[in-house]
């Protein structure tokens, strides 16, 4: 099928040079293309655009007629373009952003909106809590996932390592004494178990490759993380949690960790974008900017 607006190119370089071999140089493709793509053309509208012999060429008198109205297209097409790109490239847009509960959300939240002033065009769209929002139906740009395996369809920026840790009040650990080793504090201390929204079951305490176990003297069972923590600190049980959750309030003495020695898996939390053809520059940018602001928060 004949592209109209590049044979429109064409015919405006061979009427300005009367040489079909200086319009192919300018081109770049082989005289046989031009005249092809010429011939096309004049087929397309029914007239004559040239007349050749072996010595010269020049326009027909329906060629006169309709060069001027082909290159006032192409200026026109041009300028369209130009402006289309330029919108393009300007920071305006909606950018779409799904993120799990993070204790710092609110402070990464107000650090991206920082950087967004300066544009008024760009409008954010924040899910809180929809991380597993599918990425294609729900038009995601970018998101934060903590996880053990990033999709390989996406485009990945680690943020930091992870891991879970064992953790008591130190309320609840006066009144049982230190554990002996996780067999005695499977049978004597009252725990915690997180439930997998997906499934409806426990997650159970998967402490490393080798490890995974279901403690009998389940307390208190929850689906968020948060309320998890709440009833670790309040001293009603003991917990397997993820660091990012309890590393200040182990700091701060109000937890205290159980067997820092034993090796825990390890996980990441990233930055993700889905893999596009073309992406446009004020996802870029936020992915960009967000990136900056999460290694501020999770420095290692």
């Amino acid at each position: 099928m004949l592209d109209r607006f590049e044979a429109l190119k064409y015919f405006c370089i061979a009427a300005e040079t009367l040489q079909f071999r200086e319009t192919a140089i300018r081109m770049s493709v082989s005289p046989q293309v031009v005249t092809r793509i010429i011939a096309e053309l004049e087929s397309e509208l029914g007239s004559l655009l040239f007349l050749r012999n072996t010595r010269n060429m020049q326009l027909t008198k329906f060629g006169e007629r309709f060069l001027p109205k082909a290159q006032q297209f192409l200026s026109e097409g041009e300028i369209l373009f130009a402006q289309a790109k330029q919108k393009q490239n300007e920071m305006s847009g909606i950018v779409r952003i799904t993120a799990p509960k993070l204790p710092e959300n609110d402070a990464i939240l107000i650090a991206l909106i920082e950087k967004c002033v300066a544009y008024p065009k760009l409008r954010i769209d924040w899910r809180v809590g929809s991380a597993k929002l599918h990425s294609i139906e729900n038009q995601i740009d970018i998101g934060i996932r903590i996880g053990l395996a990033p999709e390989p369809s996406m485009i990945i920026r680690k943020i930091i390592d992870m891991q879970d840790k064992l953790v008591i009040s130190p309320k609840l650990l006066a009144e049982l004494g230190n554990p002996v080793d996780l067999n005695d504090l499977q049978k004597r201390f009252p725990v915690s178990n997180l439930i997998d929204v997906d499934t409806g079951r426990s997650w159970g305490w998967p402490i490393n490759e080798n490890l995974h176990l279901f403690p009998k003297k389940v307390r208190f069972v929850t689906d968020d993380a948060y309320s998890e923590l709440n009833a670790t600190l309040s001293g009603l049980v003991c917990s397997l949690m993820a660091d990012y959750l309890c590393n200040k309030h182990i700091a701060s003495g109000n937890l205290v960790e159980l067997f820092p020695e034993i090796p825990r898996k390890s996980w990441q939390m990233y930055l993700y974008r889905p893999q596009q053809t073309i992406t446009a520059p004020h996802v870029l940018q936020v992915f960009d900017w967000l990136t900056t602001i999460l290694k501020d928060f999770y420095k290692s």
